[in-house]
């Protein structure tokens, strides 16, 4: 029964590998519902300026 975890290790190793690059890539916009959901507007500066810190940089010609 080895041979048989040796033929499906690699497949569950990329499942895991995939699903927690999946994870990685929503990062800070899983919080998005909630801060949208609060009445302080100290929340939604915060909130705007985490975003633009995370934001891609233009880039210079």
């Amino acid at each position: 029964m080895g041979w048989l975890q040796s033929l499906f290790s690699p497949f569950k190793k990329l499942l895991v590998h995939l699903h927690l690059a999946h994870k990685k890539r929503r990062g800070i916009y899983i919080l998005y519902e909630d801060v949208k959901s609060c009445p302080s507007e100290d929340v939604h500066v915060m909130w705007s300026i985490l975003v633009e810190l995370h934001s891609p940089l233009p880039s210079t010609m």
